[in-house]
């Protein structure tokens, strides 16, 4: 039996104009209309996720894209934050990083992230990895209900 396949609310924390830019390319462009948030920060990202001020009413996220070297608050810090929070912890959060380093691959697993993927710097690698992780979390992965 197939799901019904729906639009999903996804956050990218991202403080890159460009990969902001090519992220959006690569859900526009992409088979499917997932609504794609941003925020900039580690701190916007928190307040975003618990619905804080300027983000009261916003749509819960049902995947995180989130990088790890980010202003104010960095994405490991961030990472900690959500998977220790009961009402936040069951959000999928893929770490999307420029980071190759091994002590951030084991980190983030270890902080109980549920992929790592680096970026690719070519535009067409990135849009390619983008719609994977569209196709694998949106389309195959069932994901926990809000």
């Amino acid at each position: 039996m197939t799901r019904p396949v729906v639009p999903v609310e996804v956050l990218l924390v991202e403080d890159d104009p460009g990969d902001v830019l090519m992220t959006r390319e690569a859900f526009e462009d992409h088979k499917l209309k997932n609504n794609l948030n941003v925020v900039s920060d580690g701190v916007e990202a928190l307040a975003y996720l618990r619905g804080e001020d300027p983000y009261v009413g916003a749509a819960r996220p049902d995947l995180i894209l989130l990088d790890l070297n980010l202003p104010r608050r960095d994405g490991r810090e961030v990472l900690a934050e959500v998977k220790a929070d009961e009402q936040l912890r069951r959000i999928p959060i893929v770490v999307l990083t420029t980071s190759e380093a091994e002590e951030d691959v084991l980190r983030s697993y270890d902080l109980h992230a549920n992929a790592y993927i680096t970026k690719p710097v070519d535009f067409e690698r990135f849009v390619a990895v983008v719609r994977q992780i569209d196709d694998f979390f949106i389309t195959v992965a069932r994901l926990p209900a809000q």
